[in-house]
């Protein structure tokens, strides 16, 4: 009785409605961002915000960052609301949630690429548990997708999303300016289109969208020049590669690799370097094949790779976060692409014969449907790996000495980059032996110094003689103590070594006077 029962209602149940996806993909995610151990990259950000000691100050800071205003005004908000770093990763996985249920309800995908797009690496792991910038990009450009259509009567919302999208990221800033060279082709070259939109738009509304845009690359271009006393850059280690260099163009295209594949070509093989360019390779001039029916989304592809692998070779070679837009780019022009009707201009332009159409739409539909499903392979064992292992040991360590009740102590901790999350979870400040002073946020600029062990131990000698107040500090360190000093008694406490991130594996001793 209960199986007929169970069958009954079950056999109800929507699962090929888009909403099915939306649904278990919200449901799954709240358990995976909730379980999921913030770390640096995740927690400075919240710490600018947090200790920034007014507007200017915030601005300033940004600017040492690398990445446009965006994100830092959001969780500026956020904070008014809650104060505490939680209300960041739920407000990222509304980001991530609505994105998802954007690309269901509204691409031209059928259920099985949405099924396994939606629970792909990037949806389902770099742009869900790791709340960052970047899963505003999955955002705008698939509600620039969604809306693209009103360009017919208006370019407003388009110019909007396309102002959002470039105050992200900076790789969100290729893209848009990518989006923003594919709508100025399309008016350029398709009178039709031109005409159209002249017949039903407002008076203003070309120059009032373009005004929009031209102000929000501007914006974003100010935020992300870094300031001359920075020396990373923005973050960036390397200055401008301006020489041919093989090898790096090598790995600079196996970074699409990695983006369609999940798999990093190990840049010292050559051979690995050469066969994961050539497959690479072979998806993109399917992809221009396949899209050279639709000369506007074909021009998109060609524009959004170009831009972001001219970035990619020149600056930065970039991570998953990164390089994950040449992914999103993929999937926007071929949603794009099913806007038009097919168009043979490019294909007698260059005497491509329909039936070789035919052939390369075939092995294009094969390439994409691997990349889906290696994606969900990627994007499951991502997930779930997070619920296992924590990706920093840093909330397990804050939770012991909120526990231990530790935490009203006067702390040191090294190295300050490291020890956001510790900050962050505590909602405290620490001394910091790089700044010689108490600090949260890490930037890396003058006046900041990296110190070595026995240098952060002789701080620690002249904070216990010189403060009358403190008889024992705090010493918490993300590699373990291999140094001593005869004026100092130092007692291990426990280390916290369980973690993917192998920075942020914490030890944590007491100090005094011997």
């Amino acid at each position: 009785m209960l199986n007929k029962t169970i069958i009954k209602y079950t056999s109800k149940l929507p699962f090929r409605s888009p909403w099915f996806i939306i649904i278990i993909f919200s449901v799954l995610g709240l358990i995976g961002i909730l379980n999921h151990s913030m770390w640096r990259d995740e927690l400075n950000p919240w710490l600018i915000v947090r200790d920034s000691e007014s507007f200017g100050d915030l601005i300033a800071n940004i600017h040492y960052e690398g990445h446009p205003v965006l994100w830092y005004f959001s969780l500026a908000i956020l904070r008014r609301i809650v104060d505490n770093p939680v209300i960041m990763q739920i407000f990222h996985l509304a980001i991530t949630v609505v994105s998802v249920a954007v690309f269901c309800l509204y691409s031209h995908f059928n259920y099985q690429q949405k099924f396994l797009f939606s629970f792909g690496f990037f949806p389902f792991y770099e742009y869900l548990l790791i709340s960052r910038n970047y899963a505003f990009s999955m955002l705008f450009i698939f509600a620039f997708c969604t809306v693209f259509s009103s360009r017919k009567i208006t370019y407003a919302y388009l110019a909007i999303l396309l102002g959002l999208l470039a105050n992200s990221s900076a790789y969100g800033l290729l893209v848009s300016f990518s989006l923003s060279l594919t709508l100025l082709a399309e008016f350029c070259f398709d009178s039709e289109h031109r005409q159209q939109y002249f017949n039903q738009s407002q008076k203003y509304d070309l120059f009032l969208s373009i005004v929009l845009i031209i102000f929000c690359f501007l914006l974003s271009l100010y935020i992300l020049t870094p300031p001359t006393d920075s020396y990373l850059y923005g973050g960036l280690k390397n200055g401008w590669i301006i020489q041919l260099d093989i090898r790096h163009f090598l790995r600079s295209i196996g970074r699409i690799f990695g983006s369609y594949l999940l798999i990093i070509p190990a840049h010292k093989k050559w051979l690995d370097l050469i066969v994961c360019a050539i497959i690479a390779l072979s998806i993109v001039i399917l992809s221009l094949i396949k899209l050279s029916k639709k000369p506007v989304a074909f021009f998109f592809y060609i524009i959004g790779n170009s831009i972001i692998f001219a970035f990619t070779y020149l600056r930065f070679i970039g991570m998953p976060r990164h390089f994950g837009h040449f992914y999103l780019v993929l999937i926007a022009a071929l949603w794009l692409g099913s806007y038009y009707q097919d168009s043979t201009v490019l294909l007698n332009k260059f005497s491509v014969r329909p039936n070789s159409i035919t052939f390369v739409n075939k092995w294009h539909h094969i390439a994409l449907m691997l990349i889906l499903y290696v994606q969900f392979g990627g994007g499951i064992y991502s997930f779930s790996r997070d619920l296992v292992v924590p990706f920093s040991a840093s909330r397990e360590t804050a939770q012991y000495i909120q526990k231990a009740g530790l935490n009203n102590e006067f702390i040191v901790a090294s190295r300050d980059a490291n020890m956001a999350p510790l900050s962050g979870y505590l909602n405290r400040k620490f001394y910091y032996p790089e700044l010689q002073k108490l600090g949260s946020f890490t930037l890396f600029k003058k006046g900041r110094q990296d110190v070595e062990q026995p240098e952060i131990l002789s701080q620690i000698s002249s904070l216990l003689k010189n403060q009358d107040e403190q008889k024992k500090i705090l010493l918490i360190l993300n590699k373990k103590l291999n140094v001593n000093r005869n004026d100092l008694k130092i007692v291990p406490i426990k280390d916290f070594q369980r973690g993917w991130v192998d920075s942020e594996r914490y030890y944590v001793y007491w100090v005094n006077e011997a």
